[in-house]
């Protein structure tokens, strides 16, 4: 199953505007530097009451679907 390592940084407020659909898409960097989207409904798995701060491992499918995320570290 591929899989890529991101960092995210997002605030409280930018967590609920992904929650309430107003954002459809987190777009964030690779630890490797490559810019990486995936749907914002991955997030509400890992999100808590300061957002969503650390490097996750996104898996995807082998048709790129995404599949999971899990927590790597918390920053």
């Amino acid at each position: 199953m591929p899989s890529i390592d991101v960092i995210l940084h997002l605030s409280p407020d930018e967590c609920l505007a992904h929650y309430e659909g107003r954002v459809a898409n987190v777009r964030t960097r690779s630890v490797d530097g490559r810019w990486v989207v995936f749907p914002s409904d991955a997030i509400r798995r890992v999100v808590g009451k300061n957002g969503v701060h650390g490097i996750f491992r996104l898996e995807f499918s082998a048709q790129g679907r995404f599949t999971n995320i899990q927590p790597l570290s918390h920053l």
